[in-house]
This record gives structure tokens, sequence and C-alpha cells, in this order.
């Protein structure tokens, strides 16, 4: 059976019912991806409801079956839990990228099919491909094109690959999309050409991120303005003033002896959505993708929904302002990690972030921090304390993966083997565990990663 067979088989099986639960995940992903999924069971005349979750663990779970739904979608999650679903005889057809674990009847994951879940398609890419079976959904290409950039699954080769790369031309033929080479840096679409150094967290720029007054002075010495009382932003400057900006940042980075690896994640290709308005933040797909993790992860994910299902009125506006929390928020995190710097183990190095940093923002801030800290070649573990114990992020790099590294795995036995739950990519992974486990948990993982890279 070949992928999109899959998905057909998963659409088929959704048209049998007349209501769905649609759970999916607090991020940028998994709000595009039960987006989508609204849309078509909309479009299809079947009835939904939609909820999210942060970890999807056998509460979470026990929680959902007691509802008694007729069918359960998830999206964006649910692979690494299809021995508890089938336990609790839970209706379910599971739309999920991240590593599987057991095995279920209607289950659409990319890995099944030689697919790479992490850089080949997204969370909201396999919605998108189960929706295409549903009805006429290809006007949705755009959402997933922004699940799979607030995925970073453009990073690696800098640009979409793989389905997403299908996904996106589809998305351009139908006029929704439109790609080129331009300057990674979060605001291009909103925000004065300064803000863009100022609130630069990857890379993160030493000396200018967190200053206004050492961005400014970066653009005057290059001969950048402002024109008469206000500043520009980076959609309003000619193509010579952006060269001139993007030249000068790569010398900045080499002078402050940045590797190349950072410095490459300044350029690369961007997604434009043309059905939105130039200069907001939804124009963008990285923006898009930031705007909408600003709502989910500070616990409003309906906001994030609403705006995903078209709403640029007063839900926009209200995830515009959590946007501005959530930059403050990120680059805060960040010079607390600089500040702090982290613990090196044999085979990882870590940072315990308390209280200071939100439980699901710390993934974020880990991924960030790799472009200031200096030990490439371990990965980097974050906690933050959560209700009950101890959320755990952790980010390599593919430097990491070509030796062997499956973060997905070590994070996920790791966890079990303390009594907490956890997987995700052999990148990218998560778990949650006890408080008092921590210490176990870090001799268990830092023994795992060093079986794997050895």
């Amino acid at each position: 059976m070949t992928f999109q067979l899959g998905a057909k088989k998963c659409a088929e099986y959704i048209k049998k019912h007349k209501s769905a639960l649609v759970v999916s995940h607090i991020d940028a992903d998994g709000l595009t991806s039960a987006a989508i999924m609204g849309k078509a069971l909309e479009r299809a005349g079947i009835e939904y409801e939609t909820h999210f979750v942060k970890q999807l663990d056998t509460s979470a779970l026990t929680g959902i079956a007691d509802r008694n739904p007729e069918l359960v979608v998830f999206t964006d999650l649910g692979s690494g839990m299809l021995d508890a679903i089938n336990s609790l005889k839970i209706n379910a057809v599971i739309s999920d990228h991240h590593q599987p674990h057991g095995t279920h009847d209607h289950h659409l994951n990319p890995h099944l099919f030689g697919i790479n879940g992490a850089t080949e398609i997204s969370g909201s890419g396999v919605t998108y491909t189960m929706v295409s079976s549903l009805g006429d959904n290809n006007d949705l290409a755009d959402l997933a094109i922004v699940g799979a950039v607030g995925d970073l699954q453009h990073v690696k080769h800098g640009q979409l690959i793989g389905i997403n790369r299908s996904v996106l031309e589809e998305g351009t033929r139908n006029g929704a999309l439109r790609f080129e080479k331009d300057l990674l840096l979060f605001g291009k679409q909103t925000r004065p050409i300064f803000k863009l150094l100022q609130y630069s967290s990857d890379p993160y720029l030493p000396g200018i991120t967190g200053s206004e007054d050492t961005s400014i002075e970066f653009l005057k010495k290059i001969g950048i303005r402002q024109h008469g009382e206000k500043w520009r932003r980076w959609i309003d400057l000619e193509a010579n003033e952006k060269q001139q900006i993007v030249s000068a940042l790569i010398q900045f980075c080499l002078t402050c002896g940045m590797q190349a690896f950072n410095i490459q994640r300044l350029v690369g290709e961007v997604y434009t959505l043309l059905r939105e308005r130039e200069g907001t933040e939804v124009r963008d797909a990285s923006e898009y993708s930031t705007l909408l993790n600003a709502t989910a992860r500070y616990d409003h994910a309906d906001i994030g929904l609403a705006v995903c299902m078209g709403d640029r009125g007063k839900r926009y506006d209200e995830a515009i302002t959590l946007l501005n929390d959530h930059r403050k928020n990120l680059v805060e995190g960040l010079n607390l990690v600089k500040e702090k710097g982290t613990t090196k183990m044999e085979n990882l190095q870590y940072f315990d972030s308390g209280n200071k940093i939100r439980e699901t923002i710390v993934g974020i801030i880990a991924g960030m921090s790799t472009s200031f800290l200096d030990n490439k070649h371990l990965p980097i573990i974050a906690f933050a304390d959560s209700d009950g114990g101890v959320k755990v992020s952790s980010r390599g790099n593919y430097d990491l993966i070509r030796r062997g590294l499956n973060l997905g795995v070590a994070i996920g036995e790791a966890a079990k083997s303390v009594g907490g739950a956890g997987g995700g990519h052999d990148i990218a992974a998560g778990a949650f565990i006890p408080r008092e486990a921590k210490d176990e948990f870090l001799r268990a993982l830092n023994s795992k990663i060093g079986e794997q890279i050895r």
C-alpha cells in the first residue's frame, strides 16, 4: 500500500461516521492540522468538536475515552500511544508524523511508508493528504505549509522537500503560495527592520539580540537609515538594500566566530501566503506559525484555531497581543540560557529552567540556543517545571543524526524507565517525568545516547 492509498483508506473510514472529536497538539503544526481536518469535516457534513492536549498520555486518553465519542481523529499526535488507544477501545483514525509505536487499523504515518516524518512531511501535511481523499480540499495547502514551517521541516535542506514540496507546488499552482530565497529573520512583513535584529533569536546575534540601540547602530553603520520619522519594514526595502543587510549580517556572524550551520539560518527559502493581506503576520508562513505558537502554548489554542479557520477580527487581534508577549519571553529565555550555560555529561548537555521558562516554550528555546552554545557535538536537553512533574525537551543536529542519534527513541525509553512518557523525532523529542526522577532520567538518557552514537 502506498502513502496515498493509506490516506484514502482512512478518509473512507471517516466518511462512515456522522460526528467526530478532533484531538490535536498545541503547536503550529497541531493547530493547522486540526483546522485542516475541521474544515474538511465541515465540508463533508460531519459534525465535530476540537480538543487540544499538551501531551497524549494514558490520563489524557482515558479522559477522551470517557467522553465516548463516535469517532476520534488524532492529528499531529497518537502514533506513540497506539497500544493504549487500542486497549481503551477508542474508535480512532490517527494522522501523525512522529515515530510510531504499535499498530492500528486506521493509522496514517509517513514512517510506515519509508518517508521521513521530520523532514519530508509534517503533521499538517499528513492531515492534508488524508483530507484530499475526503473531498475537494486543495485550497488548504497553505495551512499545511504553515504547519511544516512551524515544525522547522525546511531547516535541514534550506527548503521544503519530499511530500511537503508536492503540497507547496500544489498550493503554488492554485495561487495560494509563493516561494523564494530571502532573509529568514522573523518579522519581515510587519516589523521595522531594526526589530528584526533586536528580536533575532534564531540565530542569536551576540550583542545585537535584545538591544534596540545596537540594532539601530548596526543598520546606520552600513548606510541603512530611516525615512523621515519611521523605519521601513523589510518588504519596503529595495533589493540592493536587502543584499547590503544580508552581507553585513553574514560578515558579523563570521567575525563572532559563529559556525556555518548557524550562519546558514540567516537566508533560505521563504513562503508567502498570497491570499493574506500584505504586511500582516499571516502573510509569511514563518510569522504565521509563530503567531499560532503564541496562542496554543499559552493556553489559548482556541484563538489560534479561530485564526486558522479564517478569523481576522477579534480573535486575530487577541493572537497579535499574545504574539508580542511570546517574542519577549523567547528573548528572555535565551538570555537566561546564555547567562547560565549548560551542564555537560559525557553524551549530552542540559539546563534546568525551573519555573523561569514556561514548559510549553522551553523546547523552542532549547532549539534556538544551539546558535550560541559551543558544544555542537552534544544534544541539548531542557527541563521546565510542569504540573505534577517536569517537562523535558531535547534538540540534536544532523551531524549527530548521521552518527546514529535518535532522540525520539532515547527519550521515550529513558522516560519510561523512570515512570514517565515521551517520544518524538530523531532530531527533536520531549517527555514528562516525575520531579524526583530527573537525575535518574539523565543517567539513563546519557547511557542510551552513548549507545546510539558509538
